[in-house]
């Protein structure tokens, strides 16, 4: 299964039977508004609180997903999820109410590819029949933990970015219909000595390359061999610089057709989102919506997700820590030729 150093290759790949993805009002006025499954217009969701709100969206992301299935909570061995609050508690309490066994994961806005290779892990070595992937995020929510209350209105630099309202997930199964994960390469830790929560993108942006590297590297593959490579959230800014790195690298990526799901997700010429999407919930709900979706309209058929994840906390940034940062590859497959 391991190949090279990073690499996780499937023998068995295990299948994305059904996937789920809820956003709120800000995404619904984006590009990709058809392609989610559930819509909020409003940021609270019906709760009396926005930490509430995201542990709903998960909650329905999830419910959604295993009925998308065909299956019940009873039929799911394993739920596999984390979000961006302390103590990924929305994760936590959306485990509550699944009350299946739960592994709870962190790799901040990187998270829903972290939960998709571990997820895939633990059904492809038949440690389980089925396993839930699924994340969440909260502007809201992000916005008052990490920097400033969204009652504060402090204004953001053009560099930071507009963390994405949603939830989604992913049932993996061992065998039946649908696109198949095929491998997985587990990022490392990159600090390149940034410490601007501000400025996310350039953060996060050599962590991508890092991984994407290290995945042509172990596998032998080269960009050319899939039909499209997105990263999480690098939006304008970290998509720039990952572009120069590659460069500086030769990573051939105009090989392929190279997009950022932080770019994706808004129009961000014409929504107030700075330099684009960001959040746990940024490249779930567009890979496991807009994505798949295009995969099984037979527009793509090999896909590698690159999900970004600044690994920052309110204490290290208070002690003047720099912003360590990591990224995870997962290649979807839909099996045509």
């Amino acid at each position: 299964m391991l190949t090279g150093h990073q690499t996780w290759t499937f023998a068995q790949p295990p299948v994305i039977l059904s996937t789920a993805t809820v956003v709120g009002p800000d995404e619904a006025a984006g590009p990709l508004a058809r392609d989610f499954d559930i819509v909020h217009g409003d940021l609270m969701l019906g709760q009396d609180s926005w930490e509430k709100a995201e542990r709903k969206l998960l909650e329905e992301s999830t419910k959604l997903a295993v009925e998308n299935a065909g299956l019940t909570n009873g039929d799911i061995q394993m739920f596999v999820a984390g979000d961006l609050l302390n103590q990924i508690i929305s994760a936590t309490f959306a485990a509550r109410t699944l009350a299946v066994p739960y592994l709870g994961v962190f790799g901040a806005c990187s998270t829903s590819m972290e939960s998709l290779a571990l997820a895939s892990l633990i059904v492809s070595s038949g440690a389980a029949k089925h396993a839930i992937a699924a994340t969440a995020s909260h502007n809201c929510t992000v916005e008052k933990q990490f920097r400033y209350p969204t009652e504060y209105g402090s204004q953001k630099p053009p560099t930071a970015q507009y963390t994405v309202t949603g939830s989604g997930a992913a049932v993996i199964g061992a065998s039946g219909e649908g696109p198949r994960v095929t491998r997985a390469t587990i990022g490392r830790v990159v600090d390149m000595g940034i410490k601007d929560p501000f400025n996310m993108g350039a953060a996060m942006a050599p962590a991508a390359v890092d991984t994407i590297q290290a995945h042509f590297r172990d596998t032998g593959l080269e960009p050319g061999d899939y039909d499209m490579i997105v990263t999480g959230d690098l939006a304008s800014v970290g998509y720039s610089i990952a572009r120069e790195l590659f460069d500086k690298h030769n990573v051939r990526i105009d090989q392929t057709n190279y997009y950022d799901c932080g770019l994706l997700v808004y129009d961000v010429e014409r929504q107030s989102v700075q330099a684009g999407g960001s959040g746990c919930a940024c490249s779930a709900v567009v890979t496991y919506g807009h994505l798949l979706k295009r995969m099984k309209a037979g527009e793509l058929n090999r896909l590698l997700v690159v999900a970004t994840g600044a690994l920052l906390s309110p204490l290290s940034y208070q002690q003047g820590e720099s912003i360590p940062c990591i990224a995870h590859a997962v290649a979807i497959e839909s099996g045509r030729s």
